[in-house]
């Protein structure tokens, strides 16, 4: 699991940092997350490919995470993309894209799906063999989603040497790694945990931008390894999270002790702090395994 950090500050784009948005490789799949002003820029200075990305998911229609979106698909559009690209987003997002293509006579050239999202309950957007994604309702001052990415369990892994001792027919280790019982070259019942071990420990992301401090959502990022979540201001400023419905570094810390999160990341930084060393330290006053987000950061996990 990876995770490179394109823009991760609130708000205004400046020369040196741009506002949300993250690319998440897992599982084979590169989930664009969020489309702030300047992402498809951020995606070429970080060798990210275009032609990868068939899955975009919006949190809110704040302009800091989705005014890159209409460029990007535009973009894909004079590339000569033919892949069917698929946006995941709240009602409203579709109308604003398709009349932009609309009055620009720019419609694409591959098949564009848009997924209305407006439950106010978490629920499952998208699932293949091997990862799913989970909405996770945010209590901001629109409707916004964080978003769950969890792998699946994978195939068990095959122990040579016990499988090549009990004489197994080729043709049986695929059943093996699914985590069937075979049968040897003798006839014989072999159990697979005898010839298999485990496979690695699922991975799972939870992206929660923006937000105030709200416990509801700890069920559902309960354990979760890592935690993205943001972080406007610091404790000095802190007066501000109510009226505009974000948190704290310490506020964050927080969510990320109660679920229980392997790692806890911060971003969308308010840009009058010069200093970010001191997000990661009032965060740590909380829960200990803190990292710092920033533009062309990248995390492998």
């Amino acid at each position: 699991m990876k995770l490179n950090i394109l823009g991760c500050y609130s708000a205004t784009p400046r020369t040196f940092t741009n506002p949300t948005s993250q690319v998440l490789e897992i599982k084979n799949h590169l989930f664009l997350i969020d489309c702030g002003e300047g992402t498809q820029v951020q995606l070429r200075k970080n060798k990210i490919k275009f032609s990868r990305i068939k899955h975009i998911f919006i949190s809110h229609l704040h302009g800091d995470h989705y005014f890159g979106l209409v460029g990007l698909i535009s973009t894909f559009r004079l590339l000569k993309r033919e892949t069917d690209l698929h946006v995941y987003g709240p009602k409203g997002l579709k109308e604003v894209i398709t009349l932009q293509l609309k009055l620009s006579d720019s419609w694409t050239n591959y098949n564009l799906y848009f997924h209305v999202l407006s439950s106010k309950t978490s629920e499952l957007i998208f699932e293949d063999d091997k990862v799913e994604v989970h909405t996770i309702p945010l209590q901001h001052r629109i409707y916004t989603n964080g978003f769950l990415f969890k792998e699946k369990p994978g195939e068990r892994k095959l122990n040579m040497n016990a499988v090549l001792n009990e004489d197994i027919e080729v043709a049986y280790y695929r059943k093996l790694k699914q985590g069937f019982d075979v049968v040897n070259k003798k006839g014989e019942i072999v159990k697979n945990e005898l010839m298999t071990n485990s496979p690695d420990k699922p991975k799972s992301y939870a992206f929660c931008s923006d937000t105030k401090y709200d416990e509801a959502k700890l069920p559902i990022i309960k354990n979760v390894d890592v935690l993205y979540h943001e972080s406007t201001f610091l404790e000095k400023n802190a007066n501000l999270c109510e009226p505009t419905k974000h948190s704290s570094a310490i506020e964050a810390a927080t969510i990320a002790k109660k679920a229980e999160a392997g790692t806890l990341i911060l971003g969308h930084y308010s840009t009058r702090y010069d200093d970010l060393s001191l997000f990661k330290k009032e965060a740590q006053t909380v829960f200990e395994n803190v990292e710092l987000a920033d533009d062309g950061k990248v995390f492998e996990f």
